[in-house]
């Protein structure tokens, strides 16, 4: 077995390099902010921000479509695997054709293309006004350049590349932020940006012609787009219309809070809170997604193999791994979390101890639903994820006017109580239904 092979079979290597990567990703998005902000007028960086927004919005509406192909194209790997032991890898296969990849780098190709040219047109209508909108066009490019990578990342982890991904994002990463950073010490901002999307290509590209080459994809795999297009349609639209729903469902549960809260208060402090708890859930759940991919080549290995003994056994010590997270998170804001506000909020707020505890709380909740999400989307099981989604949707909706109905005087801590509450519930559905997925 060579070294890369021992390092992807490792669990605890796996997860510290994709911990690492977790910590290059927030990395950027704060050197983003830093470069950006003191390059560009003040005008002309609100007007990025919304170019930033838009290039999110854009990456998101891929609804999941990735976790889909992962799901087909891990059991087709592991059906592989067992026919070459000589087993049966019928039932594991479940159908997918290798004409599927073309089709689907070719719709995420279309939707950076159409985003592109949503914005060139907001660009010269003057609705986004730049002086700089090669500049523009450029860095939301290479912000959407993260929808082929995302298939890369995902079709390397099905066919047992997580560690060889890890190690070329993590380099990508890397060069990224020199490149970014290297535009305060003078280098033209068009001249970075243009760069990092040729570094960003050139990994992708690598990525991709690796699982080509370990599907044993020929050219005309690729160009097969009607043979990929039916089938698809024929596979694909049930998980993508639950895909779809749920994402989007999973968005607004967690967003809305922001407009409802702003609704029912004028009072700054409930969304500085919220704001607050957000930030915080955001980065735990970066965390615990690391962990919980570096496990799953056993998870999904043991669950389509039938071993529920070793997939109870793996459930266990992700979820295990994933809440001593949770406590580490949850000793630092008991020890400073009061200081890390006012630091970040520049004292324009206090938050009390009462607060505190219920982020503790909603953010213990979030670690169960997190490692339930992100095992069962790596399963297919997205009508599944679907029905758990929506009491969290209801719950996050209701929470605000509930809060100003029963105690409008500490509208903020019955906002945190509400909502900490619906995520305990959603987190305990979660938490059965991995049980029964490990007794089924």
């Amino acid at each position: 077995m060579n070294r890369l092979a021992r390092m992807e079979g490792s669990a605890r290597i796996l997860a510290l390099v994709k911990l690492a990567n977790v910590g290059l990703v927030l990395i950027w998005g704060f050197a983003v902010t830093f470069v950006f902000v003191r390059i560009l007028p003040i005008a002309e960086f609100q007007a990025f921000l919304l170019l930033v927004a838009f290039g999110n919005f854009t990456i998101s509406a891929e609804f999941g479509l990735t976790s889909i192909i992962y799901a087909r194209l891990r059991r087709h790997w592991l059906g592989q695997d067992a026919e070459s032991m000589g087993e049966s890898a019928v039932a594991a296969d479940g159908g997918f054709r290798l004409e599927e990849m073309g089709v689907l780098f070719l719709f995420l190709a279309l939707l950076v293309a159409g985003g592109a040219l949503i914005l060139l047109l907001a660009l010269g209508t003057g609705w986004l006004a730049t002086g700089m909108p090669l500049l523009f066009l450029l860095f939301f490019l290479s912000a959407c350049l993260n929808l082929p990578a995302l298939l890369a990342k995902r079709a390397l982890a099905a066919v047992d590349g997580n560690f060889l991904w890890e190690m070329l994002d993590c380099a990508r990463r890397v060069a990224t932020i020199a490149l970014l950073l290297a535009i305060l010490g003078g280098l033209d901002p068009r001249l970075s940006v243009a760069l990092q999307l040729a570094v960003s290509m050139a990994v992708i590209g690598f990525a991709i012609g690796h699982v080509h080459r370990r599907l044993g994809m020929r050219r005309r795999h690729w160009l097969a787009v009607r043979v990929g297009g039916g089938h698809v349609r024929a596979h694909y639209l049930r998980d993508i219309g639950a895909s779809a729903a749920f994402t989007l469902s999973d968005i607004i549960a967690y967003n809305a809070p922001y407009f409802t809260i702003a609704a029912a208060t004028s009072d700054p402090r409930p969304m500085l809170v919220f704001d607050f708890f957000f930030k915080m859930a955001r980065a735990l759940s970066m965390l615990v997604r690391a962990l919980v991919e570096a496990a799953l080549p056993r998870i999904t290995r043991a669950y389509h193999a039938g071993d529920r003994q070793r997939l109870r056994q793996l459930l266990a010590r992700a979820l295990g791994a994933a809440m001593l997270f949770a406590l580490l998170l949850g000793g630092v804001l008991l020890v400073a979390g009061d200081r890390l506000f006012a630091i970040l909020f520049d004292g324009r707020a206090a938050i009390d101890r009462a607060d505190i505890g219920l982020i503790l709380l909603a953010l213990g909740a979030l670690t169960i639903l997190s490692v339930s999400v992100y095992v069962q989307a790596a399963l297919g099981r997205f009508t599944h994820l679907l029905a758990r989604s929506l009491p969290f949707l209801l719950g996050s909706l209701a929470s605000a006017p509930l809060a100003l109905l029963l105690w409008p005087g500490r509208f903020d801590l019955a906002f945190l109580a509400l909502y900490a509450l619906t995520l305990l519930g959603v987190a305990m559905l979660h938490l059965g239904s991995l049980k029964r997925l490990a007794r089924a």
